[in-house]
């Protein structure tokens, strides 16, 4: 493969997307089918003393309802680290408000509907905390993130500022709803799903029901938005699977928007207290930084991974990290886009801003004086970074040297309040193990089976790029197979690791195919493509097996997949740490007298090592730009404390971005190859295209006022 750049090429899925052709999970249809719908439990803490179903069903229609009585009991906790055991079923305590308790199956959507709604629940209550700051709940520190010395080094710093920031609890809300069609026929178990880990829903679902996972099979073809909300196992999966076997007739189960709020993962209300030193020479020489979350009473995720981007951001060599998880009585919150750094790269990069001011500093100037090429958390170097490079190409593409300094001095001619606002993102760069088929026949067509998940990210797109460079093959009957536990081991799609685990299998499959066809053929030259030299030599078609670990993996990676287990490297590899950067360049406009906030334009440079697909990387930055001015200045998800429940769990009262509010985003592309990374020198992008946007948004917001806001969103009412 060549160094040289990627040619730009259309996405492979549009053509059927645009058409509806593409088929979702829902979209999955089968004879006899019943349609499920579950019952929310009404309370937020206690235990179900009596389920009531006579009346529901009466409801003509209605088939079945499962209740705690149709499912073995959850698994015991294993007490060890990483993802909790496979979420219980229909359990008879409630550990939350919106937790299933039943199950109804019915001949109609609507009959489901219409007996879920005649169930009669009892309970006998208990004392809840809902919020971060509730009585009950409870603090419980986890380990600190720690480089040098950052107490001595703060004593000693000339110049300091100590803030505190807030994010409030966000939930994705994709487009596509949670979606499970389970299939159960000749002694095996098939789920349709829009999932990102297919095999951690296979191993989930085998797990709870006490199944043998050899007769499970998992299949996602397409998604309809993930970011996050649908990579571990859903609770609902276990109830549609049950149903399913217990009736003998596929079961398929659209959960409503309202309850995916109460029982999906989301971006819990974190709290982040930010303290930065520089020297004499305007240098960071040390920074604290306690960041806390809510947590339900059994969630795993962690607060300590707010540092991981912070800590690699800047040259800062005396850093300590603390956290804390507030556990509450609510669901587990857990990934969504930029799990982590969307929040702490606000605050910190906030921070960032509030020391640059105070020193008198230019903020892009001073975030390049104080690069670096070292993770200091472990002492290695960083196998490649280009933040300097983003920070200066998106001050060029800007217009940053028309910047005035002093803030609330630029104004349009009608009083509206102009701000330039900058900030930077870092975010890991990982790489999971990957398995893949290649065929290609001689009928013209090429099957490509890999692990990976297709959320709208491009990673199709990617994988034909790759195939299409090495290989002279028909694009037209081009099939690319992923999501599919039947077609490849595969993997968790997240963390921006997907094309990083898929492209170097890709192009390893290439590099095996040539070699395979150069056997084949003998140096015989015969003309055509590579379908019609097999046709010449009467082989109906050609087969490749490769697998690809990550730098520090061996062949145990490969055989752990092979099991359906989780293995994921980085971005701490034996000798380097692998991160991906970014910079966002923004202005916003404020009205005098309604205060409200428009974004005329995004500058956003990446540098994620090579761009495979420009097209798609390019869609990836603006919508991590669109969704950060949502997340800036428009969502927040309300909790009622009385109850425990979500009040705007709809998106007619959960505000997100519209066309209006967005301007022109001006995307490149430092796109230098670190071969240190992966044999094909790409990085994640995904994430850490939302990374510090959030930020820039506010710091241009007290540019154009002068009023520093710590806590998102930054609304009217803040202004006025």
């Amino acid at each position: 493969m060549t160094a040289a750049p990627f040619n730009d090429r259309a996405r492979v899925d549009a053509y059927d997307k645009v058409r509806g052709v593409t088929q979702y999970a829902a979209d999955i249809q089968f004879p006899r089918m019943l349609y499920a719908m579950t019952v929310p439990s009404r309370v937020a803490k206690g235990r179900m003393t009596a389920i009531v179903t006579d009346a529901a069903m009466q409801v003509p229609g209605v088939v079945r309802i499962l209740t705690p009585a149709d499912f073995p009991p959850p698994p015991e906790p294993t007490g060890e680290d990483g993802p909790p055991p496979p979420p219980p079923t229909l359990e008879m305590e409630i550990a939350y408000r919106g937790q299933p308790i039943a199950l109804v199956l019915a001949e109609t959507l609507e009959a489901a509907v219409q007996g879920a709604e005649a169930i009669r629940q009892r309970f006998a209550d208990a004392p809840f905390s809902s919020v971060i700051d509730s009585e009950g709940s409870k603090r419980e520190p986890v380990e600190d993130w720690v480089a040098g010395n950052a107490e001595q080094a703060m004593a000693g710093a000339v110049t300091t500022i100590e803030a505190s920031y807030e994010s409030p609890t966000q939930h994705h809300n994709p487009i596509e709803l949670l979606t499970t069609t389970a299939v159960w026929a000749d002694g095996r178990l098939t789920i349709y799903e829009c999932s990102q880990g297919v095999n951690v829903t296979k191993g989930s679902v085998a797990a709870a029901l006490r199944l043998d996972p050899a007769i499970v099979d998992v299949k996602s073809a397409y998604i309809g938005g993930g970011f996050g909300q649908k990579g571990l196992a859903q609770r609902q999966t276990a109830l549609v699977a049950q149903a399913a076997i217990l009736t003998g007739r596929p079961v398929k189960l659209v959960s409503p928007r309202g309850q995916i709020f109460h029982v999906a993962t989301y971006r819990p209300n974190s709290r982040h207290k930010v303290q930065i030193g520089v020297d004499v020479n305007g240098k960071m020489i040390a920074a604290n930084y306690h960041a806390e979350h809510e947590q339900s009473r059994t969630g795993f995720f962690s607060p300590a991974e707010y540092h991981e981007s912070p800590i690699r951001m800047y040259g800062i060599e005396n850093y300590r990290g603390t956290a804390a998880n507030i556990r509450i009585d609510r669901q587990a919150p857990g990934y969504m886009r930029a799990p982590h750094p969307q929040a702490s790269c606000f605050a910190f990069e906030s921070a960032v801003d509030e020391l640059a001011h105070k020193l008198g500093r230019d903020p892009v100037a001073f975030r390049i004086e104080n690069d670096t090429q070292i993770d200091h958390k472990t002492g290695n170097p960083l196998s490649s970074r280009f933040l300097n490079e983003c920070l200066i190409e998106g001050a060029r593409r800007f217009g940053w040297e028309r910047r005035s300094a002093m803030p609330g001095s630029m104004k349009a001619d009608d009083g509206t309040q102009i701000g330039w606002g900058v900030a930077a993102g870092c975010y890991p760069s990982m790489m999971p193990p990957a398995i893949a088929t290649l065929r290609i026949n001689a009928n013209g067509s090429t099957r490509f089976a890999t692990s990976g998940h297709e959320m709208g990210q491009g990673i199709r797109t990617a994988i034909a790029a790759i195939l299409v460079e090495g290989l002279d093959i028909s694009t037209d009957k081009l099939e690319v197979v992923i999501g599919d536990t039947t077609a490849a081991p595969q993997h968790m799609t997240a963390g921006s690791w997907g094309t990083a685990g898929a492209i170097p299998a890709t192009a390893k499959a290439v590099e095996r195919m040539r070699a395979a066809v150069a056997e084949l053929l003998e140096g015989r030259q015969i003309a055509g493509n590579l379908h019609q030299q097999l046709a010449s030599v009467r082989r109906p078609f050609l087969q490749v097996e490769v697998s690809e670990v990550g730098p520090g993996q061996n062949a145990d990676a490969i055989a752990a997949l092979r099991q359906g287990g989780f293995v994921v490297a980085g971005p701490e590899y034996p000798d380097f740490t692998t991160m991906s950067y970014i910079a966002h360049f923004v202005e916003v406009r404020i009205e005098p007298r309604t205060r409200r906030i428009r974004m005329p334009r995004v500058v956003s440079i990446a540098d994620c090592g090579r761009v495979i697909s420009p097209r798609t990387a390019e869609s990836q930055i603006r919508g991590g730009v669109v969704w950060a001015f949502s997340a800036a200045l428009r969502e927040a998800t309300e909790i009622d404390p009385r109850f425990g429940g979500y009040l705007n769990n709809d998106l007619a009262d959960y505000v997100v971005a519209v066309n209006a509010d967005i301007g022109e985003i001006d995307v490149g592309f430092v796109d230098k190859p670190d071969l240190l990374a992966n044999s094909v020198g790409l990085k994640g992008l995904g994430e850490v295209a939302m990374v510090g946007a959030s930020a820039a948004i506010a710091n241009a917001v007290f540019h154009a006022t002068g009023k520093r806001l710590r806590e998102l969103p930054i609304r009217i009412e803040h202004l006025l």
